[in-house]
């Protein structure tokens, strides 16, 4: 079955409004991709910039991504005693990625920043995003090594090593003073 699979690279927002009255604003992100959601970690907003950098995978079908048309990002303020307040979305169109990593079996759209819509349809910030769709065709599939570790000896704690160091330069300070007074006696 012919399927693709589309990373989604969550980087950061900047010049988004702040919905707080009290307090320093956290932003998470939710995505949504046909009737697949993921929710991105809270950032803090500070000096007008919220950070994630985080990536998120989406794998359909290839019959799905071509009915696909965009994805959505929502950006969400908490807030205290509530789950949050909408600050402001991007939709990206998804047509063109989809197109163009279907035919090329790979493609890579780097980091860039995209508009924040707020609800009153005026632009206020905006999101970095990055993509990369891989078309994995029957037969074409991505192949991922497996490394078997070498069996070495169980790892000592750090205590147990320190008791080694100490014990062996106690050790060896009795030994020097037992030279010491055999080399005073002669």
């Amino acid at each position: 079955m012919e399927g693709g699979i589309l990373e989604i690279i969550l980087v950061n927002a900047e010049g988004i409004t702040h919905t707080n009255l009290v307090g320093t604003p956290a932003y998470y992100v939710i995505i949504e991709c046909g009737t697949h959601v993921h929710r991105s970690k809270v950032s803090s907003g500070e000096d007008d910039k919220a950070w994630w950098n985080e990536k998120f995978t989406f794998e359909r079908p290839l019959s799905d991504w071509k009915r696909l048309t965009h994805l959505k990002f929502k950006i969400m303020n908490t807030e205290f005693l509530s789950d949050g307040g909408f600050v402001g979305e991007t939709i990206i169109h998804l047509g063109g990625i989809i197109t163009e990593g279907s035919d090329r079996a790979f493609l890579e759209v780097k980091p860039a920043p995209y508009n924040v819509v707020l609800e009153d349809d005026t632009y206020r910030g905006q999101i970095k995003i990055g993509f990369k769709f891989i078309a994995n065709k029957e037969g074409h599939v991505i192949k991922t090594r497996e490394y078997i570790a070498e069996e070495k000896e169980p790892r000592k704690s750090i205590c147990s090593a320190f008791v080694k160091l100490w014990w062996s330069s106690l050790f060896s300070c009795k030994q020097s003073d037992h030279s010491e007074n055999k080399q005073k006696e002669n």
